[in-house]
């Protein structure tokens, strides 16, 4: 199975809690697409077990797997130690 970036997965994760906390009928259909996201992204069925197993790959991942760095002109930033990595 594939694994998103952690950097990606932490947004999901923090956009769902967001969405799901405003209670407002405008955001119950993004919640439910940010739902659909990190039960695919984790290969999980439902909301709840998407979370743990989003949450148990964020706590595992590197502080600087887990954020975007972007320079000035070049979209995400490589670092020079670029090398496939397993998140699990």
């Amino acid at each position: 199975m594939l694994m998103p970036h952690p950097a990606v997965l932490r947004t999901l994760v923090d956009e769902y809690e967001v969405t799901t906390a405003s209670g407002s009928p405008e955001d119950e259909t993004r919640a439910q697409d940010l739902a659909y996201t990190l039960c695919v992204s984790t290969g999980t069925r439902e909301v709840t077990r998407a979370l743990e197993v989003a949450r148990g790959w964020l706590a595992a991942a590197t502080d600087d797997d887990a954020t975007i760095r972007r320079t000035s002109d070049d979209g995400p930033h490589r670092s020079t130690d670029d090398v496939p990595r397993v998140y699990a």
